[in-house]
Order: C-alpha cells, then structure tokens, then sequence
C-alpha cells in the first residue's frame, strides 16, 4: 500500500512540473533559511563545549558600586585574590591569576606577533590543553618557560620541525623556552589564546600586583564536581570586603557556560547577551518554515478543481478517506523530501557567504550525524504541516457533488487559505519594519558627536623603542607631508582603560564613589585625535613643566562645582589647566565616565597618527611604515584604522540588521509564492464568472481590478496587524540602547507601501492571465 501511494504521488508531481517545482522551490527556500539559521545556533551554544572542565570552570569578575549603582568588570580582579580564593574557600581545587598580552616572536628572519597569556599552573590544567609536543607536567618548569599553539610553532619552524627545547626571542630583548606545543583552540573558544607563560615571569619587578586596590587580572577557577556553587559563590563574595574592609566591591563566580551566551549584566546582575540572539533567531526560523509549508498549503488548495474530479473517481471506486489522506501526505512529504534535496545544493552555494556576512567558519557536513537528523526532522516537519490542510480538504470532497460539477469552495476553507497569507504577510512587514529600524539604530549611533575624529586616524601599538625615539618618529613622519600629526597614548582611544576612584579634588562633594578613567598621553594627542579643548591650555611639549598639572574631561569640570575648573587641584597635588570636550569611549550607546588626563607618555600603548585629508591610504601608510622601520627595526608593521575599530563596535547591531535584511526578502519571496497560489486559485474558481464579464463587455482593466481588491484588502489588514507587532518588539529591542532612536510613523508607511507594491506585482501576473483568457473556453460547458 505504501509503495503504491509513492507511486501515485511521485505520477502527479511528474504530470504537473510547474507546479512541483513552486512548492518544491518555496520549501526549500524556507528549509535552506531556518538550516542556516540552526548552523549559526549550533556554533553559539556550542562555544567552549570542546574543553572537558566546562562544567566546574568559572571566570571570576568582580562588581563595583559608584553612585549607588552596581558594575560589572571583567579582568579586573587583585593579583593575590586567586591563591587565597584556592587556600581559604573549601571546594575551590583551582585558581590562576591571568594577563593577556601581544608578544612578537622572532626566529631567524621571521617576526610574527601573538595574543597569549601569563598565566599561574593551574590555568593549563583548567582548559584542558592537549599537548603535541612536551607534557602538563613540565610545562611550566622553569620560569623563562613558555608553550605555544601548534599553528604558531609551524609558522615559525614548519610542518615537520620541531619546536620543542628551542629558545625564541620574544619582543626583540628576551628570551624563552619553549617547553610544549599544544593543539589549537578552535575558534569557538571564548577566550583564545597562542601561548601561555609563567605568570611570574610578568609579575617580575611589579610589586603593585601584590595590593588589593589594584584590579588588573583575570582569574579563573576550578570547583571539585562535588561542590554546592551557590555555597561556594557565597564564600567567594566576601573575601574581598574582608579582605580589603570594603563593601562596595565583591567578586564572584561565572560558570563557563555561561562565557560567551550569558555575560551581559546590569546593576551587577546577569541579564542576558548573546542568548537572546540564539532565541531570536531560532524562533525566526520557525517562523520561515511555516510560512514557506503555508505555500504548499495555497498552492495545493489552487489546484483543488483538477484534484476534486481525481478524488470523486477515487471515492467511487471505493477508496476510504484514510487512504486519500495517506496519499496527499505522501504526496507532500515527498515534494519536502526533493525539497530538503534542493537544499543542501542551496546551502553549499550560500554557506560561504553567509561565513562572510556573519563572520564564522559554519559548514555543513553530510556525513555529520547531527546534521542529517536535523535536515530529516525539518523535512519531515514540512511535510507534514504543509501536507495536513490539502489532505483533509482535498479528501472531504463528496463525489456526487464533485462529478456533477458543483462548486467546491467552502466558506471556512476560503477564509483559511486569506488568513494563511495574511500571515504570511504581516510575517514580512514586520520584518520590513524591523530592518528599516535596526538600520536607523545603526546609523544614528554612527553619527553621534565621538569628541574626536576617526576619520584618516591609525592606531599603531606601541613596541620595541617607538616611545624612545618618539620625537624623531614624529618629526620624521610630519616632514613627509604626508601626516598631520602623531600622539600617543596609555589607552585605546575607544575602550575603557585605566581608571581609579576615591579621588579628592577642590569644589568636590562625595567624590569618592566616582569612577574616573585615567589617561597618560603625549602634549600632541588631542590635535592628533581632533579632541576640542574648550577651556585653558593643553600640555606643553616639556613634560617636566607639567607634571604637576592635568587636564579634565568636560563631566568632570562639572563634577568640581561651580565657576571654572582651572585652577582648581586633584588631591591637593594636580592643578587643572585645561578642560577637554566630553568624548565617547567603552560603551558606545551610552555616556562615557570622566577622565582625568596626565602629561606622561613612559607606559603608552598606542601610537596615534593622524595622516592629511585628501591622502592616499596607501600612500600615507607607506611613509609610516618607513619611519617605524628606521626607528624600530625589529617588529613588523601592524596598525588598524580608528574607524574600521569603532565600526566593529556595532557588530551585533550589524548582524541584526544584516539578518534581518535577509529574512524580510525570504518572507516576501515566500509569501509572493503563497499570495500567487491564492491568485491562480481565485482566478480557477471565477473563471466562468469572468468568462460571462467579458461577453457583456467588461474591460480588461476592470476584470484586474476586481480580482485584485480582495487581496489588497488582505494585504491592507496585514499592514494594520503587524504595525503594533513590530512597533512592540524593536520599541522593547530600543530600551537596551540608552542613546537610540525614536520610532517615525513615515517607518510604518514605507514598509506597507512595499508590501502593496510588491503584491500588485504578484497578483497582476494571475489577474492579467485570467483577464485575456478566452471566455469562449471557460463558458463553453454551460
């Protein structure tokens, strides 16, 4: 029996190709959609699943309060918190102070830089590291030890050489040897890394890591699997208030799950982050397969006159229902099957633009169990959601009515297949809507007053002797009239930095719960970064004569009161002298903390060049690197543009947006397939109706306009449903931003009016073909 209704539905899908081949391509569109989709949340919640101790490895942050609000930071923890987390709380069998660093390596003429970390014995043991060549166990042997990743020993002494025993040079002026070569992380490893060192090689000379006040690190650590958290948690929270006999800090335990979907958080409480994302679009692609099963669902239901005669006959000759249904859902699981097919092709072509747009390694793997399964169960799903309402509409046709001709359509039936695709529509116009506002968002925080200029700004990091030989880099790069100017500064000009807090100064009330950043920078930074000085004087290029004086940020001149802030002293030792316009950094849709600026550049990170308007890119990168090669030899050229980083900043935004641009054309392009399926179906059922319209003299324009009205009234209503709906979510998605937009009405008019536009597109194709149709043929059995 089974092989009988293969038979049967594999004959209809064969006689009628065209429209196999709509239902066949709308399936698939929707199939190949939601696997992206499911791809994408196979790699997010995935991440850091690949080492063995996720389940009892936390991160340790610590949380802050200033102004009666809580904060949370990350790498901000003491250098001692870590061995007294491991001696005085029970169940903790592990801890590591860590610090991440760029070091260079150099062997012979190769020079390669590389993201790592110093970190304590128990880090290694933690992530697991499987190590290739040396052991765990000698690892960390010696002090001057380090192990790297096994792509960066083959970058550095081949394919087959081995690393093992060799002394590299690290930053051009230190040696290490390197004691192992573990596997590389994969790339959903929330904190990556290509070596690791002693932590007390970095510790060596910096006694200031032994205070509590000071919170730089990382700490990781490991609970015994035995262990209550919640008990543990708890002890963890008041070491540091004991510890430092403050209240208004404490650390806690973040679970490694928790890494990379979990670690937004609010008022010192976790909120969310990317799981939401996850959540997001996980529902989205559901809601793309169901609307790509309501086009079988139309398309089938269109088909009901050449279908009613078939079942009438089957029904005579004595089929039952059971067995008509059976076959309609064979029927559709097999279209779902071709579809699923069609697919996989769709994926191979799409899946490596899709890895551009989203940024990720995805791929889909035929011999990947996990990925067959899944493929399977959307197929299936498919089938048999589309499959349902035909089969029990097609298999309800009573034969004596059917046979003699009558009319077929139900009242219920018609109003289900409208309700259909006005979903479907109100599906795309939010979308529609939800893309024009995400990109508003985007572009709004772009164009915000930074306080600085990005635009033809370069960020150099600072190595090897570029703060020694500053001057002439400078004068150097200058003479070359290619640059503006240089500056350098401690800090990344767009992240968080150094900051302190318990500061005093003259005109201040309660002024020690404010967090302040702190900033060392050179007398040229702010020309170089384009930062308006709105009062007194900036920095003289002696730093001697100011080294006692500093300039404030414009929030914190407002902080010492009333009247002019220069003058006025910091700790009774700095006097400000100039007060520098507010500029954004950190947290790009919010306000940024005060700063307070000292004119000392011996610790700076970041070189800054500033290169001429109307230069060209290539040109002014040139002159620098000439420079940097005279001046610093030893380390390669490496620089990123200020505005590529700050456009980074957005990348969720970015994704959001980009995804949703996506969806909308998906949801329009199915639901144009399911609105044409209605079409052809109204158009079959009043065939005589329009036969005898043009035999009275009916004009072609006004036989388009009569079958179009009902579905612009569809259209109409899923504009008026799906308004709210999308007004509702990204007015909740907006509330996360603190600097955002407000929501236009003119939003709302541009999303219906493509939405109509493109179902006159759809509908005009049927109602043009059904209006020039020749009546003789439609009335020629009355």
């Amino acid at each position: 029996m089974f092989k009988n209704y293969i038979k049967i539905a594999w004959r209809n899908l064969w006689k009628n190709k065209g429209y196999s081949l709509l239902n066949i391509f709308g399936l698939a569109i929707g199939i190949t959609c939601a696997a992206m989709i499911l791809l994408w949340v196979e790699d997010e919640v995935s991440f850091d699943s690949n080492f063995s101790k996720q389940d009892v490895v936390y991160y340790v942050p610590t949380n802050q309060q200033y102004d009666g609000e809580w904060r949370t930071f990350f790498q901000a923890t003491p250098g001692p918190l870590a061995q007294v987390l491991k001696d005085e709380v029970p169940g903790v069998i592990g801890a590591a102070r860590t610090k991440g660093e760029d070091l260079m390596f150099q062997v012979d003429d190769k020079s390669i830089s590389k993201q790592g970390r110093y970190a304590d014995p128990d880090f290694l043991n933690m992530f697991s590291l499987s190590f290739v060549e040396g052991s765990l166990e000698t690892a960390f042997k010696d002090v001057d030890a380090i192990i790297i990743s096994q792509k960066t020993a083959t970058q550095l002494y081949g394919e087959n050489g081995s690393a093992i025993g060799k002394v590299i040079k690290v930053n051009n002026d230190t040696n290490y040897t390197i004691s192992g070569v573990f596997e590389d992380l994969p790339n959903n490893a929330t904190y990556n890394f290509d070596w690791v060192a002693p932590f007390e090689r970095y510790a060596v000379g910096k006694d200031w890591m032994l205070e509590y006040g000071s919170l730089f690190s990382d700490t990781f650590v490991e609970l015994s699997p035995e262990t209550d958290f919640n008990s543990v948690n708890d002890k963890v929270k008041k070491i540091l208030p004991q510890k430092t006999e403050d209240a208004e800090v404490y650390a806690f335990l973040h679970s490694m799950k928790d890494w990379h979907l979990r670690s937004t958080f609010e008022g010192g409480k976790k909120v969310g982050g990317q799981i939401i994302y996850v959540r997001l679009f996980s529902l989205i692609a559901i809601i793309i397969l169901l609307i790509a099963c309501v086009n079988f669902m139309n398309l089938a239901t269109a088909r009901s006159e050449k279908r009613a005669n078939e079942v009438g006959v089957r029904k005579v000759l004595g089929s039952g229902r059971k067995g008509l249904i059976s076959q309609f859902m064979a029927e559709a699981v097999i279209t779902a099957a071709f579809s699923a097919v069609l697919s996989v092709v769709l994926l191979k072509l799409l899946i490596p633009k899709f890895n551009l747009l989203i940024d990720k390694q995805l791929d889909f793997s035929l011999v990947n169990p996990v990925h067959i399964l899944t493929l399977l169960g959307i197929m299936l799903f498919c089938g048999l959601i589309a499959g349902w309402y035909p089969a029990f509409y097609l298999s309800s046709f009573k034969p004596v009515e059917v046979l003699k001709g009558a009319p077929r359509a139900k009242g219920s039936a018609s109003l289900i297949r409208k309700g259909l695709v006005a979903t479907q529509f109100v599906v795309s116009i939010v979308f529609i809507i939800s893309t024009i506002i995400v990109y508003q968002q985007v572009q709004h925080v772009k164009g915000r007053d930074l306080g600085y200029d990005k635009e033809n700004l370069v960020k150099i990091p600072v190595k090897g002797d570029m703060i020694k030989n500053f001057n002439p880099i400078e004068q150097e790069m200058i003479a070359s009239g290619m640059i503006e100017s240089v500056g350098l500064n401690n800090s990344d000009i767009l992240s968080g930095g150094n900051n302190t807090s318990g500061l005093e100064w003259q005109g201040g009330v309660d002024t020690e719960n404010v967090l302040v950043s702190t900033r060392y920078i050179s007398s040229n930074f702010f020309d170089t970064a384009g930062m308006k000085i709105l009062e007194g004087r900036g920095f003289s290029t002696n730093p001697a004569q100011d080294s006692t004086n500093l300039i404030v940020s414009e929030s914190f001149a407002k902080l010492m009161g009333t009247g002019s802030a220069i003058g006025k002293t910091i700790e009774n030792d700095y006097a400000v002298i100039g007060v520098v316009k507010d500029y954004l950094y950190d947290d790009m849709y919010g306000s940024s903390d005060p700063v307070i600026f000292f004119n000392y550049h011996g610790e700076a990170r970041f070189l800054y060049v500033k290169a001429k308007v109307g230069m060209a890119t290539t040109t002014a990168l040139s002159a620098m690197e000439t420079v940097l090669k005279k001046y610093n030899p030893a380390f390669p050229f490496e620089y990123e543009f200020v505005d590529d980083a700050y456009n980074a900043k957005f990348t969720s935004e970015k994704l959001i947006g980009s995804l949703s641009q996506i969806f909308a054309l998906l949801a329009i392009l199915i639901s144009c397939l399911g609105l044409f399926g209605l079409s052809a179906f109204t158009a079959d059922q009043r065939r005589k109706e329009i036969g005898v319209r043009k035999v009275l003299g009916s004009s072609i324009s006004s036989i388009v306009g009569l079958l179009s009205k009902d579905f612009m009234n569809l259209v109409l209503i899923a504009i008026l449903i799906a308004s709210p709906i999308a007004w509702l979510l990204m007015q909740n998605w907006l509330e996360g931003y603190a600097y955002r937009i407000s929501i236009n009405a003119w939003t709302f008019v541009i999303a219906g009016t493509i939405a109509i536009a493109i179902a006159l597109l759809t509908i005009s194709f049927q109602a043009l073909k059904a209006a020039k149709a020749n009546p003789v043929k439609s009335l020629r059995t009355e």
